[in-house]
């Protein structure tokens, strides 16, 4: 398989989080409607996808420049125990609280262009975020934002929906009670990387960026109806397979559902995934699918041996989730990147 990264800019708020499974969802469902996207059609291909994945999205992450303008990638602390990540500090009961919560709010790690996944950091909390991203904004924008501190660098905002009865031409109660929603939002000119593995033989990138700007146009997730997951695609490129020769952990990039008897230690924060239908689906007498509990993004997989990384990805596809559509198939995969587990003293 090949990995490629996509860099996508937002134009509105997500109503929905940009996860792999996700992703991987609309990608199928475009899919569904041409045939092109994939050689041999979307049957074929989502057939075998248990035991051979046609292609594994990540879930998607901030991308900044370093000083020296080579890419770099915000993803979310390793979901390890503080002390396994941070030094014990020396002062006291009380010191170690406030440094622990210091410690706590630091939620990003980031990746240079190698993505060597490293637990000495640098490990940055929101408001770092928001001051790399500000460099990195054009002078306009930085001159709109000038003093207004509380533009946060991810932030959720709620929005109003109400459905009008057309008999009395107001809302009302019951079905036609106004309503709210949460929606996310990136600080401006935000640029998000989604690295996506793909089997050649299926389907190339070129075809996979045209499905994503599709997606782009008409919304991604939850609301896209009325406005929210809206974006562009920016420059895509090819990126070499990690590697590194001492590894003795996975960190998953998106959602993953470990399957039994390959790790023999996991670290991570659970995800259900309440699954409902997009598309038509959505719509019909029955849009839900069973729920899936899965290792959300930033998880650590510690496994029995070595034979994990002969292989990109992680995980396992997840079947018989929808009576409606009985060839549904969950991505339970994730893409990951190879690291050492590192003793604190």
């Amino acid at each position: 398989m090949k990995l490629y990264e996509i860099t996508i800019k937002p134009s509105s708020g997500f109503g929905t989080p940009l996860k792999g499974d996700t992703l991987f969802g609309h990608f199928c469902w475009q899919a569904a409607y041409d045939r092109e996207l994939l050689n041999g059609g979307l049957e074929r291909w989502i057939a075998c996808y248990p035991d051979r994945p046609f292609a594994v999205f990540s879930s998607a992450w901030p991308k900044f420049l370093d000083e020296k303008g080579k890419s770099t990638l915000a993803v979310k602390r390793p979901d390890l125990p503080l002390s396994m990540i941070f030094t014990e500090s020396a002062g006291g009961r009380r010191e170690a609280i406030r440094t622990r919560k210091e410690k706590a709010g630091k939620k990003w790690l980031l990746l240079d262009e190698s993505l060597r996944v490293s637990l000495a950091g640098p490990f940055y909390n929101n408001e770092g975020l928001r001051r790399k991203a500000l460099k990195e904004v054009t002078s306009d924008t930085r001159s709109v934002l000038r003093g207004r501190e509380e533009v946060t660098f991810i932030k959720d905002q709620e929005k109003a929906h109400n459905t009008i009865n057309r008999l009395t031409g107001t809302t009302g109660e019951g079905m036609f009670s106004p309503y709210t929603t949460l929606n996310t939002y990136f600080f401006p000119e935000t640029e998000l990387a989604v690295l996506v593995l793909l089997d050649i033989e299926a389907t190339g990138i070129e075809k996979v960026e045209e499905a994503l700007e599709r997606i782009g146009v008409m919304g991604y997730g939850r609301d896209a109806s009325t406005g929210c997951g809206r974006f562009t695609l920016g420059e895509v490129e090819e990126r070499e397979l990690p590697v590194v020769e001492d590894a003795d952990a996975c960190y998953a990039l998106g959602p993953v559902v470990p399957p039994p008897g390959i790790f023999r230690e996991v670290f991570f924060s659970p995800f259900i995934r309440f699954g409902r239908h997009g598309d038509r689906l959505a719509t019909s007498g029955n849009p839900f699918r069973n729920p899936v509990v899965m290792a959300d993004e930033g998880a650590v997989l510690i496994p029995s041996g070595e034979g994990v990384f002969q292989r990109p990805f992680i995980g396992s596809a997840v079947l018989d989730t929808s009576k409606a559509l009985p060839e549904t198939v969950v991505q339970g995969y994730a893409p990951y990147l190879p690291m050492k587990m590192e003793i604190k003293p």
